[in-house]
Order: structure tokens, then C-alpha cells, then sequence
């Protein structure tokens, strides 16, 4: 159990990317904390999983920060959460758009309506580092590295990061793959091995690191309450597994239905995510299977140092990929995903 200083209740929260599907978990955490919550949501989202009564709603355009000021006027916060941010686009450029400019508006009306913020928690990524420590044995990841990032999301992400001005109560996030119930990515993983088929990429050994979505949760909170200002932290379970351990026990917990995995070399990945961009613009539908995707599967090392967040926010996470695993094969079932 996590140790609080603040008493939450009755504290104001904003969060971003509330219907998304970290967002939607950080509003549930935050209504159970008692917090007067507001969920940011577009008009077009979905609410699904925002149902409670006690949540307030506001849509704002994060394209313009005098539209925000005018959206935010005559509101107060204690606290934000900013998770909105998109990870899969039809044009490079809406990455830029919505992650970095989109961020840089929000914090720039923020400050300019004087809003007296004790923390400002921003979701980033790992990805913001792209393959900086490929050269095998493996080491972690650190935060005093230098990001390469070789992606077009971890790119915007980090410019992200980088327009929040030092004067600003923010702390930064930067969990690897996050997985968990709702989440669609990891699911098309489920559906495929639940058809038999499992893909794999790539015969060199790839270090993989995971944190569940609850996990990220407790962090958010704990950021929120004690968070060093101007700190950034990386968020996993604190294990490392090898690129078939998420489907080995996706297999296990579906019962072990006979199938067979494929292994498919780099360059046949090359080719297959060059087509799924080509034909994501031809049809106007984001491919799963993009160019960033590529990058992702690519990269061979995703350790990370978690000791930070553990040593200064007291983050103890809850759920290896067993248990993580087991939980989200169990809700999809119940939803009639699988």
C-alpha cells in the first residue's frame, strides 16, 4: 500500500485523454480518491467507461492557447493530468500537432490564467529514447542518456517534454508498453493467437519490459502528491522478459489452443508495415502495422531504470506479466473481446 501526504479528497483534477484508454483508468482512481474530477473528452469520444455521475466534463481544442484560456476561464485546478496524445497517424505531421503543439498550448494557458497547480503530471513515453542501448549484454535504459528517438510519436513526445517551461510544477512519466484491460493493441495480439497464429519478428534475443495500467495509475498519484518538480521517470514492472514471453502466456491463460508461430527476419517487417502505411493513406484508415510500428519491433532493448520512481515516489508496482496478463485475458473474455 502507497503512502499519501495529501488528503485527495475534495482536490481538483483535470485529466486529459479521459476516454482514452489510460485516461479512462486515471478518472476512475481519481473518483475513488474523492477528488472533484473533469474528464477532458471530445465530442466524437466515446464514454464508455465514463459513466459515474460525479464526473464533470469539458472539451477543449488544444489547437489555439487562447481557445483554451476561453474554454478554461472561470475554472480552478489543484492538479492536471495531461494523457491525451495520439500514438498511431495517417500523416507524420499530426503527431507534432496534437503531442508536442498540442501540450505547449495547453501548458501556455495554464500559466497565462494563473492556475495555482500544485503538480501537472505528464504522460510521456520510453519510446522518447529509441534505440540508444542496442549493443549487447544489454544495460538499462537511463534517465542521463541521450534520446534518439526513432519514431515519429517518441519524436513528438520529446518535444513534448521539451516545451514545458522550468518554472512549470510539472513531472514527467515515461512508462514502456502499457497493457491491461481496454486496451486494443495488445489485444489484436490475443485474437491472433486465439486464430492459431502467433508472429514473431526478428531471431536476435530482444529484451522486452512491460508495466500493467494500474501500475501507471499508482504513479500518477504518487507524482501528483510528491513528485519532484521538473523530474522525469521511467515506469515498468522492474522485470525483463524475452519477446515471447507476452504470447506464451497469452496461451496459457486461453487454455493452450494448438498454433504456430511464425518468425518472420527484419526486412520482411520492413516491407509489410512500407505497405500498411501506403495503404492506411490509400484508405484513410491507420494500419497497425506502420512505420513506428517497425521501429518498435526493431529495437531489441527496452530495459529501463525504474529506481528512481521507486526511491522518490515510493512506486511499488503491483502486477508482473502473469498476473497483468491473467487479469486482461479474463476482461476481454467478460466483454466478449475473445
Amino acid at each position: 500500500m502507497q503512502t499519501f501526504a495529501t488528503n485527495f479528497s475534495m482536490k481538483k483534477v483535470l485529466i486529459t485523454g479521459a476516454s482514452g484508454f489510460i485516461g479512462s483508468f486515471i478518472v476512475e482512481e481519481a473518483l475513488r480518491k474523492g477528488m472533484e474530477t473533469w474528464a477532458v473528452v471530445r465530442r466524437t469520444s466515446s464514454r464508455k467507461y465514463l459513466q459515474d455521475d460525479r464526473i464533470h466534463f469539458i472539451e477543449l481544442d488544444f489547437s489555439s492557447a487562447d481557445k483554451l484560456k476561453e474554454q478554461l476561464s472561470g475554472h480552478q485546478f489543484d492538479y492536471v493530468v495531461h494523457a491525451a496524445g495520439v500514438t498511431k497517424c495517417l500523416d507524420r505531421a499530426d503527431f507534432f500537432r496534437v503531442n508536442r503543439d498540442g501540450t505547449r498550448n495547453f501548458v501556455q494557458a495554464l500559466q497565462e490564467l494563473n492556475q495555482p497547480l500544485e503538480r501537472f503530471v505528464f504522460l510521456s513515453s520510453l519510446s522518447i529514447f529509441g534505440a540508444v542501448r542496442e549493443q549487447q549484454p544489454y544495460k538499462e535504459i537511463e534517465p542521463t542518456d541521450t534520446p534518439q528517438p526513432n519514431t515519429a510519436y517518441g519524436k513528438s513526445k520529446l518535444e513534448a517534454e521539451s516545451s514545458l517551461p522550468s518554472s512549470f510544477p510539472y513531472v514527467i512519466l515515461r512508462p514502456t508498453g502499457v497493457y491491461g484491460p481496454r486496451e486494443k493493441d495488445y489485444f489484436l495480439m490475443a485474437k491472433s493467437i486465439k486464430g492459431h497464429i502467433d508472429f514473431a519478428v526478428g531471431y536476435r534475443q530482444q529484451d522486452i519490459t512491460f508495466v500493467y495500467v494500474k501500475d501507471v495509475v499508482q504513479a500518477v498519484f504518487l507524482a501528483l502528491d510528491h513528485g519532484k518538480t521538473g523530474s522525469a521517470y521511467f515506469l515498468s514492472d522492474g522485470n525483463v522478459y524475452q519477446s515471447t514471453a507476452f504470447s506464451d502466456l497469452i496461451h496459457e491463460e486461453l487454455g493452450r489452443p494448438w498454433w504456430i508461430r511464425i518468425t518472420a527476419p527484419i526486412w520482411v517487417l520492413r516491407i509489410v508495415t512500407f505497405l500498411g502505411d501506403l495503404i492506411g493513406k490509400l484508405t484513410g484508415k491507420i494500419s497497425a502495422l506502420n512505420n513506428d510500428k517497425y521501429q518498435i519491433l526493431k529495437q531489441r532493448n527496452w530495459r529501463c531504470n525504474i529506481r528512481p520512481a521507486i526511491e522518490e515516489l515510493g512506486y511499488k508496482p503491483e502486477y508482473d506479466l502473469k498476473q497483468g496478463v491473467k487479469e486482461t485475458i479474463e476482461w476481454y473474455k467478460k466483454e466478449g473481446w475473445l
